[in-house]
This record gives C-alpha cells, sequence and structure tokens, in this order.
C-alpha cells in the first residue's frame, strides 16, 4: 500500500508543473512620447508632496493628474506658486506633465514648484542662476514636527490642574 501512495503523490505533482508551464506570458504596453517631444523629468518635493515632472515642447501649460492646473487648483495663490519657476524663468516654450501625490493641496504646489525649476535647469543649464536666486532649486526643509510620548501633540502638553 505505501507503494501506491507514493506513485499517486508523483502523478499529482507532475500534473500541477505542466498546469503553470500553460500559462501565458503577458507583455505590458509601453508608451513612449513622440519623437520631437521627448524633454526632461524632474522630481519635486515639498512636505509629504512629491511631483514627478516631465517637460515636451508646447505652449506654457500646466497638466496636473490629467487635470490642467485651473481646475485642479481653485485657489489663485497655489496657482501662482506652481506656475511661479516658469514666470522667473520666462521660458513658456514647453508643457507641464505633472504627476502629484501625497500631502495637501500647499505641499503638492511646492512639489509642483520645486519639479518644474529643476525639469528647466535639467533641460537647459541658462535657467539655473535665475532659479536658484529665487531659490527655487532648493527643496524646503520645513517638515511636520513628530509627536513626542506624554504630549498631546509635537509640543502640546496635557492640561495642568492643582486638583
Amino acid at each position: 500500500m505505501e507503494e501506491t501512495t507514493k506513485t499517486v503523490a508523483v502523478k499529482e505533482v507532475s500534473e500541477v508543473k505542466e498546469v503553470k508551464a500553460e500559462k501565458p506570458a503577458v507583455k505590458k504596453a509601453v508608451k513612449k512620447p513622440a519623437a520631437g517631444n521627448v524633454g526632461s523629468n524632474a522630481t519635486g518635493r515639498r512636505k509629504h508632496g512629491i511631483a514627478r515632472v516631465r517637460l515636451v515642447k508646447g505652449t506654457g501649460k500646466i497638466v496636473i493628474n490629467g487635470e490642467p492646473l485651473e481646475k485642479y487648483f481653485v485657489n489663485d495663490f497655489l496657482k501662482l506658486i506652481a506656475r511661479q519657476a516658469i514666470e522667473v524663468s520666462k521660458c513658456e516654450t514647453y508643457d507641464f506633465i505633472v504627476n502629484v501625490i501625497g500631502g495637501g493641496l500647499t505641499g503638492q504646489a511646492g512639489a509642483i514648484r520645486h519639479g518644474i525649476a529643476r525639469a528647466l535647469v535639467k533641460e537647459d543649464e541658462t535657467f539655473k542662476p535665475e532659479l536658484k536666486k529665487a531659490g527655487l532649486l532648493t527643496r524646503d526643509p520645513r517638515m511636520k514636527e513628530r509627536k513626542k510620548y506624554g504630549l498631546k501633540k509635537a509640543r502640546r502638553a496635557p492640561q495642568f490642574s492643582k486638583r
């Protein structure tokens, strides 16, 4: 009886191997930009926001997560922050395709500004002195302070009472 069980186990293993070998290989389609539109890629960061910026030849418009800048940021101040690198460099010959994740809207706007500035410098080094002088190439190091034990927030202590 022991011999029959061993042969059955061997047959089951061989059947499993056959099933795994039959799976077809799946190929992913890779999107390639048009030949004349190849530009620079850069990453910008601010607080917890991370913006990946792709620069292509165009008319100066910004597309954020598939939406135009005006639709993504309702607040005019955030639009101004996001466009600041373009206005300082006076360069309206590129379009900017941005994917941004994390953080709030203010952090995302700052990340987009940082990413656009980096992409412009990567594309053309002549923009570097202007952008550096305006402080747009420096990553803003200010982050939220961590909460400490024994406190309600980073520095907020529990309410004190004599009683």
